[in-house]
Order: C-alpha cells, then sequence, then structure tokens
C-alpha cells in the first residue's frame, strides 16, 4: 500500500508541474472570509462507508433550501440522515452518469474523500425540486462537476492540523480555467494521515491519498470534451462497537476492542483498503442557444476489502460477553440469583481495570496457541480473515436539456449501467499457523471433518489454504440497469409547476465460483436470472405569493428495484433468491413555505413517505440454534414523516442568527416476514417478525441547532450550538421471531398469554435507545493578504463542553437472554437486552486550517 501511494504521488506531482507552467494569474479574493464546509472533516464512519457501521449519511445541500444547504456538515458529529433515510434512496450523479453502487444502492463518499474543492462544483436537488439531471430519487439528489473549465483558477495549498480520525492533512489544487486556445486543465492532490499515536480512537490510524485530474477542450462549434480521473487509494483502521459496561470499566466511552498488543507494540485486527480508480469521458453538445445534450461515460474499478480477526476456539474479542463482571452476577436483578458469584464479579472487575492490554486482544497468545497446534500438525484456531467486496461497473449517462421558452423547460435522460461483483474471501495471516484447510468449522460437531458436506469447495476437496488464498466462498454478482427519465417545468403565473416521471429496468444473478458441501447442486456456476421493471412520475408546484413569500406542493409515487444485495437467501453458499421478491413501493408527499426578503429567510417543510413491500437481508450469530443465521425479511412497509425548519435572521450587516430544527418519525408499520436459514444444516424456515414500531436506527429523529455569526474586517466568529434526541439502536430480529417467543412463553407461562379476542400476546422488547444531548461548537478565522494573495486562517472547536455521553448509532445485540437445551432454556446472568452495542460522540476535538491561494 506504502509503495502504492508513493508512485502515485510522483506521477501526479510530475504532472501538476507540466500543468503549473500553463497557468494564469488567479485574481485576489476581495470576500469576505465566511465558513467553508469544505474545509471541514466529516469522518469516514460518519459517511457511512464502514460496513459495520449502522448509520449512513446524505449529504443533500440544496442551495434553495436553508435547512438542507446546511445540516450536512452541521449535524456530521451525531451522524445525522436526512429524513431518517438510508443512502440508497439519494441519487449521485459526476457530470451527469450515475454512481450509486449498483448492488447496494449506496454512493460511497469515500470515493471523492479529500477532494473538497472539486466537490464543491455541484447541483442539488430535494425529492420534489427541478433539475437538469434526473427525476430526485426520496432522499434528493445531486450532481457533482469535476469538469476542469467549472473549477476555480489559480493554485490553493491547504495545511490542517487535528485531533480526529486523522491528524495532519494536506492538499493542493491548480486549475488554469479556459484558455485562448479552448483547454482547461485541474488537478487535486491531498494527503490525510494519523498514526496509532495521534488518532483520536486509540487502535486506529489512517493513510489516505486523493488525487483528481480532469482536461477538457472546447471548440468553438458548440463541441466539448472532458477527460477526469480521481481515486483515494485508503488503509484505515477500524473502531469498533461495545457495551456501556465495557465503556465503564476502561473509563473511556472511545475504548476500542478491535486491537490489542503483539510483541508489545500496539495491532489493529480490522483494517479497510479501499482504492476505486475511475475513469470518466465527458461530450457536451451545445446544440443551440437553449438546447444542449450531455454524455457521460465512466468506468470504475472499486478494490475494497476488511479484515477481522476469527476463531473456532475459544472467542478471542476481549469485549466478548463471558469476560464481562456482569456474566458472574446479575447486576440487573432479573434472574433468581441462584448462579451469582461475587467474588468472580470483583475478580473480573480488577482484571478488566488493571491495564489496557488486559481488556485488548491478546495477539501473543493467539499466536502461542497456533505454535502449539502446529506441533500436531492440527489446523490454526485463530486467523485473520480478509472480506474482499469489488467491484467493477461501467456506465453510460445521456440529458437532453431543452429551454422552450421563458416559461417552459424540458429535460430528459438514460442511463446504463454492468456492474461485477467480485465477493470472495482470502486468508491475511494464519497467526503463527502452519495449516489451514478450506472447510467450514462452524459444521464440524454437526458433521465429520472430512465429511463433504463440511467442504467449502467441493470442485478442490480438502485444499490446504495459505495466506493470500481465496477460501470459504467466491462469488460474483452480475447486475445490468437501464433507466430513462422525463421533466417538464412551466411557469403558469403565479406558479412555477414541475412534472417528472422515470422507467427502469434491472436483471441479475449469481456467479459461484465454489461448490460449497452444504448446497452441492445450487452453489457452483450461474444461478437463475432475476428481473424487474420500474419507475414512478413526480409533481410539484410552488406558488408565489409576493414579498418573498413561497407555498410549495409535492407528490410522488415510485417503484423501486430490489438491491442486489439483499435479493438472495444466503450469497456466501449458494444462489437461490429469497422468497417473493419483489419491487419496493414509495409514496411520498411534502408542503412546504418559504420566505425570502432582507432581513430573513425561512424555509418550512413538512414531509410524509410510505415505502412497502421491501426487502432486507443480514446474518448473525443465534444463540438458541447455536449457528449463524442467514435472514431475510420481506413485506416490509415504513413511514417517515416530520417537519423541518431553517431560518437565517440577518440581525445587522455583519451579524446574523441561524435556526435549524426537525423533529420526525421513522418507523416500520406492522410485522415483517422472515425466511432464516441456518448455517449448521442449511434448512430454511419462515416466521414472523414482531417489528412493528420499531425505529430507524443510529440517526437522532429530533435535532435543533442556534448558530451566531460575527464578521467583521476580514473577521469571522461563529458559535453554534447543536442538541440531538430520540436516538435509537438497531434493532435485532431475533429476539423478536414468533418462533423465539413462542419457545420463550412456553417455558415461562406454558403458553402465550391470549387477549379477549383470542390474539396470542407475546413479551415484545422494547427497541434499545441511545442518549441524545447538547453539542457547542465554535469557529474563528480571518482572512489576510500577502501581496494581492489571500491567506485564510480558520481554527474549528468541536464539542466544546466535552459532552461524552452522545451517542451516535449502535445496535442490539442478536443472542439470548437464556440457553436452549432439548427445547428447555435456562436464564443467563448476562442480560443482553440491557447490554447493546454503542458507537459514542469524541470529546472535544479542534481543527486548523491554513489555505493559501496564488
Amino acid at each position: 500500500m506504502k509503495r502504492k501511494f508513493q508512485l502515485t504521488a510522483l506521477a501526479l506531482l510530475a504532472t501538476t508541474c507540466v500543468w503549473a507552467q500553463s497557468s494564469t494569474e488567479s485574481e485576489a479574493d476581495s470576500t469576505i472570509m465566511t465558513i467553508d464546509a469544505g474545509d471541514f472533516t466529516i469522518s469516514e464512519s460518519q459517511l457511512g462507508e464502514d460496513d459495520d457501521m449502522t448509520s449512513d449519511v446524505i449529504q443533500v445541500g440544496s442551495s434553495n433550501n436553508l435547512y438542507t444547504s446546511n445540516i450536512g456538515w452541521t449535524w456530521s458529529a451525531a451522524r445525522f440522515k436526512f429524513r431518517a433515510l438510508d443512502n440508497k434512496y439519494n441519487d449521485v450523479y459526476i457530470n451527469g452518469v450515475q454512481a450509486n453502487q449498483v448492488e447496494n444502492g449506496r454512493f460511497q463518499y469515500s470515493n471523492i474523500g479529500g477532494m473538497n474543492d472539486a466537490a464543491r462544483n455541484k447541483d442539488a436537488a430535494n425529492p420534489f425540486e427541478s433539475n437538469a439531471f434526473a427525476m430526485p430519487g426520496l432522499g434528493g439528489a445531486t450532481n457533482y462537476d469535476f469538469r476542469a473549465s467549472s473549477m476555480s483558477t489559480g493554485s490553493k495549498i491547504t495545511l490542517s492540523g487535528l485531533n480526529r480520525n486523522y491528524t495532519l492533512r494536506g492538499m493542493f489544487s491548480h486549475g488554469t480555467g479556459l484558455n485562448k486556445n479552448g483547454w482547461a486543465f485541474y488537478g487535486s492532490l491531498a494527503y490525510r494521515w494519523g498514526n496509532m499515536e495521534t488518532a483520536a480512537v486509540d487502535g486506529t490510524f489512517y493513510n489516505s491519498l486523493s488525487y483528481l485530474l480532469s482536461v477538457q477542450k472546447k471548440w468553438e462549434n458548440g463541441h466539448s470534451l472532458n477527460l477526469a480521473t480521481w481515486g483515494n487509494p485508503t488503509e484505515r483502521a477500524q473502531q469498533g462497537a461495545s457495551t456501556d459496561e465495557a465503556y465503564w470499566l476502561a473509563n473511556d466511552r472511545q475504548y476500542n476492542p478491535y486491537w490489542g498488543y503483539q510483541n508489545g507494540k500496539k495491532r489493529a485486527s480490522r483494517i479497510v483498503n479501499d482504492y476505486a480508480p475511475t475513469a470518466l469521458l465527458t461530450w457536451d453538445y451545445q446544440i443551440k442557444d437553449n438546447m444542449k445534450l450531455t454524455t457521460s461515460a465512466m468506468v470504475r474499478y472499486q478494490l475494497y476489502s476488511s479484515t477481522k480477526l476469527d476463531y473456532s476456539g475459544t472467542n478471542p474479542a476481549p469485549d466478548y460477553w463471558k469476560n464481562f463482571p456482569s456474566y458472574n452476577y446479575d447486576v440487573w436483578g432479573e434472574t433468581d440469583g441462584s448462579n451469582n458469584n461475587w467474588d468472580a464479579y470483583n475478580s473480573a472487575k480488577e482484571y478488566w481495570q488493571s491495564g489496557p492490554q488486559a481488556r485488548q486482544i491478546n495477539f501473543d497468545e493467539l499466536y502461542f496457541a497456533n505454535q502449539q497446534l502446529n506441533k500436531t500438525g492440527n489446523d490454526a484456531i485463530y486467523w485473520i480473515q480478509a472480506r474482499h467486496n469489488d467491484h467493477l461497473t461501467a456506465s453510460l449517462g445521456s440529458n437532453f436539456n431543452w429551454t422552450i421558452d421563458k416559461t417552459s423547460k424540458f429535460n430528459a435522460g438514460i442511463q446504463l449501467s454492468s456492474t461485477q461483483g467480485m465477493h470472495y474471501q482470502t486468508l491475511e495471516d494464519m497467526l503463527g499457523g502452519e495449516n489451514f484447510h478450506n472447510i467450514d468449522r462452524h459444521l464440524v460437531g454437526t458433521y465429520q471433518e472430512t465429511d463433504p458436506k463440511a467442504d467449502y469447495d467441493l470442485k478442490n476437496p480438502g485444499r490446504t489454504v495459505k495466506e493470500g488464498d481465496r477460501y470459504a466462498y467466491d462469488y460474483d454478482i452480475m447486475v445490468q440497469k437501464f433507466n430513462a427519465y422525463a421533466a417538464y417545468t412551466k411557469t403558469i403565473g403565479i406558479s412555477y409547476n414541475y412534472i417528472a416521471a422515470r422507467m427502469g429496468g434491472t436483471r441479475m444473478y449469481r456467479d459461484g465460483k465454489m461448490q460449497n458441501g452444504l448446497f452441492a447442486e445450487n452453489s457452483y456456476g450461474k444461478s437463475g436470472v432475476a428481473g424487474f421493471l420500474d419507475g414512478g412520475v413526480k409533481l410539484s408546484s410552488t406558488m408565489n405569493l409576493g414579498n418573498g413569500h413561497s407555498l410549495t406542493l409535492g407528490g410522488g409515487f415510485e417503484a423501486k428495484t430490489p438491491n442486489a444485495r439483499d435479493a438472495f437467501i444466503c450469497p456466501e453458499k449458494m444462489n437461490d433468491f429469497v422468497h417473493n421478491l419483489k419491487n419496493e413501493k414509495i409514496a411520498s408527499a411534502e408542503l412546504s413555505y418559504g420566505v425570502n426578503n432582507s432581513w430573513l429567510r425561512l424555509n418550512l417543510t413538512g414531509y410524509y413517505s410510505y415505502k412497502y413491500d421491501g426487502t432486507e437481508w443480514s446474518c448473525f450469530y443465534d444463540d438458541n440454534e447455536s449457528s449463524f443465521v442467514y435472514v431475510s425479511s420481506q413485506n416490509i412497509a415504513k413511514r417517515n414523516y416530520g417537519v423541518e425548519l431553517g431560518a437565517k435572521f440577518k440581525v445587522t450587516s455583519n451579524f446574523d442568527i441561524t435556526l435549524l430544527g426537525t423533529y420526525s418519525e421513522a418507523e416500520i408499520v406492522g410485522n415483517t416476514d422472515v425466511d432464516y436459514m441456518l448455517s449448521d444444516n442449511g434448512k430454511l424456515k419462515r416466521t414472523t417478525c414482531f417489528a412493528d414500531g420499531m425505529r430507524e436506527s443510529g440517526t437522532p429523529l429530533a435535532a435543533a441547532s442556534l448558530a451566531l455569526n460575527y464578521r467583521v474586517n476580514g473577521w469571522y466568529l461563529g458559535l453554534t450550538g447543536n442538541y440531538y434526541d430520540r436516538i435509537y439502536l438497531s434493532y435485532t430480529p431475533v429476539t423478536r421471531l414468533q418462533s423465539v417467543q413462542e419457545l420463550w412463553a412456553a417455558n415461562n407461562y406454558g403458553g402465550a398469554f391470549i387477549d379477549v379476542d383470542g390474539t396470542p400476546v407475546y413479551s415484545i422488547p422494547e427497541q434499545a435507545q441511545g442518549n441524545g444531548g447538547f453539542v457547542l461548537d465554535a469557529s474563528i478565522g480571518k482572512q489576510f493578504y500577502l501581496g494581492k494573495n489571500p491567506l485564510s486562517v480558520n481554527l474549528n472547536l468541536s464539542n466544546i463542553t466535552n459532552n461524552t455521553s452522545l451517542c451516535t448509532g449502535g445496535y442490539e445485540q442478536s443472542r439470548a437472554n437464556y440457553s436452549v437445551n432439548d427445547g428447555e432454556m435456562s436464564s443467563r446472568t448476562y442480560n443482553f437486552l440491557k447490554n447493546p452495542k454503542k458507537y459514542y460522540a469524541q470529546g472535544f476535538n479542534f481543527m486548523l486550517n491554513i489555505n493559501y491561494r496564488f
């Protein structure tokens, strides 16, 4: 990885030096300095690129709405989701071609991380807002402009110091603008760095290079070609969630169980390597003054891997539930107390608090255990695996824009894409072991180790696996998509009216590269092909009420193809699609009131959406079955509704006050159908999950912000108070399955309670929640001039009150408070329902930015 960084940096620096010779003199920036959201960092976890995170952020930013144009970075510390929506409902385009990942529907902001200057050039549209590139999704749409002629001219150097996920950042960008021969060049280079000694979270590091090169040629006959290429090779260690008991014992809410010591040195167990080199060719054709055609072709090859410590012996996780003091003593007082052991409780507590080595992974012990097994020729029982999710995507997008007259416009476009998702697992490190075979260790016990059913690949039975080899699973997911839209806007009197419609098609299939022993007949080769047609329509009308007042009403209905990620029952093992797979239907509406005058800018919006026939997929370990369980939830219905407020009061020419606020609801309506398959026998079971009323997780459903901004003589002073509340954690289906509830009722009450109508009444647990709270931020900046060139200095202070109790997400544990043996259950001392795993906001942190333009 380091060599890759060095070679890329040398090539880019050399290219930038050549471009600098053709640059034109930049104009001095005479504007008063304001806070620049592009200079702030948003951590990778806040942007939802971690597979094990429970949140993902939609970066809406329509300049026509004060609320949506500010929440992206104002509430980023709480991982705020726009309208509590998954990122897959937000459509992202680059030069008019859609850039969302096809398998999960999400755009990975890490792919353009570090390209702050270039990413400012964008056109964002709210869900019912007209635009020139798409029919917006439920979460809006954004189109980034990476054309060289659209970038700022001149050069800019930015240096940053901070105490967050990384500690140092350097960025350089240079743009020429269009010269007299119709050429434009732009390049940017950034590096972000933090090691285990400096990172805000112990046991993490960050190492990332970002680059963007763009060249454009424009002819006088209306044609233009632009070629852009970019990438962001990144290596970083992940932070894990843990329980409040672990945070209390470590006296640190940033306690991270994903690292440990090896020979006295820190080592991370979960490391992400992510690199998505992309090339984009854009052809613009100005057919007439009022008519334009834009066509872009993009190729992206994403290389993504994430390591994990795996085992077939004793669980080596330092925060494994049997290691906690509360495993020995019922601190909640919910059992009969027969198995309480106060001495063992104190002993475990003292061990946890004896030092950092006691609550982290002991790599030396893992090496010792494997080395002892080497002497007898047995397989290693501890190892580091790497899960790879690589994607090769080719996309084509074309948009036609026609200004018919002063009152009407017509836009239409088409999107085509083909993606090969390559999913496989490799053996990264045997941790001192010498032997390892490609067998399913979770089946050993149910089957003999030599039984073909326990073999991951019957095409190569009993294969010995070496470090770097693929094992366990290897398959491709192939997806082809087509989408076309048309939109028309018309001004009639005091009304501005918008209508858009789209239609599309998707086909997908799986291609297995290993013949799994448990699914010998349906794991190797190509599956059947699933095909879907979808589409929708949106309408909105804005009434100009005069004196800066307006009223907007929008509504729409859409059918959305299920994502390939959710389409297969167990994609790691077999080809079967989930039961009754179908399009998700979405009905949505919003009503918005706006004011824009000399002293007040205000947006007040109420919204509602109802989604049904949804499908979601997950995998977890079920103690009741003593097996990994692959879960497909179907017929999911959700409703999201709420109110949003954005208001900016101009008190004086130098002083203004900004208010942001939302109160929302995002919940599952009704129970869901569930298919779940056990990894130890491959049998598919069908039941109901009592998920009615479960809320969207990992985001505040209520948030408010008050910002005071003052500018004078080139100085900028800002003070912002943010309050977050109603933060739910991701619920687990295991404790809410009807089969589990019936087993619990039978063992505790002789059966379920029956209400007066004869309906069974079960004991469905409440969804776990995290603490909200208040966070105070401040910013101070000054713009100077060195000759005619501006030098800006900005210091951003976050969480000044050091509120470390603000929960930013998490999840319930997928384990039961009891064990089952021959249908009989017995209570455990440890209470999983009371111990969800959480993430907490970092305490006080700062970021110092210095940038110089020349």
